[in-house]
């Protein structure tokens, strides 16, 4: 396994094994990897001949007063992970040499970034197009691997491949979960032994949802108010973000459940926002 950190560095190695006929499988990370990361680790090694791994925590995607600063970092862990797992290529970039200086170049999709995180991270999802752009074009993978829990990411991410005509494909993952439910993260190391007792009243709102739609129950306004009585149990120490039904396509709020829609859910469990969705198939899923 190979770890590099320059972009020339990057592109020669991936370049070389294209050379060689071998197909490129990428999984995009902000490393502290988890068992989350791993399955998508897994799946691009099922899928390819190569894996590279990025880990980059990108400046740009982190607003005003987050969490930047303090993200969790374990490179070591990271390095000993893929090696356990086969990747060819760990990707580990400075910023410097992602965001040289004057560097004046950003991707926007302004009407999928509007509702669920967009709303409460205006420029959130500038930085991801941003970087994950940059790490499509410095190596050229054949496939992209995406867990789910982030959702509104993986819909907006896809837009941008088809609308640039990039040649790639896009294979969302399902999310990985703890025995009870709780949405695997890297944010979940902030969480206190209280916090993370209550943490999974999210995953539990979300089961609610999907049961009270399978029972026919299509009106968008009664689910969420069962959905936010859940997580009201814990009030204060979960304060809800939003609790939102969008359609898949345009990522548009939705009041009735009649076609494919994102059922998401962002919440505060003490001070570390935490993200969690379900996809529903629509009438066909009855």
């Amino acid at each position: 396994m190979e770890i590099v950190e320059t972009v020339a560095q990057a592109r020669a190695i991936t370049r070389a094994w294209r050379a060689q006929g071998q197909s490129v499988g990428l999984t995009p990370t902000m490393g502290y990897l988890h068992a989350g990361h791993a399955s998508l680790i897994r799946r691009a090694k099922e899928e390819n001949d190569q894996v590279v791994v990025s880990v980059f925590v990108n400046p740009t995607q982190f607003g005003p007063n987050e969490d930047l600063d303090k993200y969790p970092r374990d490179f070591a862990r990271d390095v000993d992970l893929c090696s356990s797992l086969g990747v060819g290529l760990i990707f580990h970039p400075q910023p410097e040499a992602i965001y040289p200086p004057g560097y004046a170049t950003y991707v926007e999709a302004p009407a999928l970034s509007v509702n669920l995180c967009g709303r409460s991270r205006p420029t959130h999802f500038r930085g991801v197009l941003t970087v994950v752009l940059k790490l499509f074009l410095i190596l050229e993978p054949r496939r992209a691997y995406f867990g789910l829990k982030d959702a509104q990411q993986f819909f907006i991410l896809k837009r941008m491949v088809e609308d640039l005509c990039l040649d790639l494909v896009m294979v969302p993952c399902p999310t990985v979960r703890e025995p009870d439910g709780l949405a695997l993260s890297s944010r979940n190391a902030y969480l206190s032994e209280t916090e993370r007792r209550v943490a999974p009243l999210i995953h539990q709102a979300l089961v609610r949802a999907e049961a009270m739609a399978r029972a026919g129950v299509t009106q968008v306004a009664e689910i969420k108010s069962a959905m936010a009585e859940i997580l009201e149990r814990q009030a204060p120490l979960i304060a809800k973000d939003y609790i939102e039904f969008v359609e898949t396509e345009g990522l548009t709020v939705v009041e009735e459940l009649t076609r494919d829609t994102l059922v998401a859910v962002a919440a505060y469990v003490g001070k570390t926002r935490l993200i969690d969705n379900f996809l529903w198939k629509g009438l066909d899923n009855k």
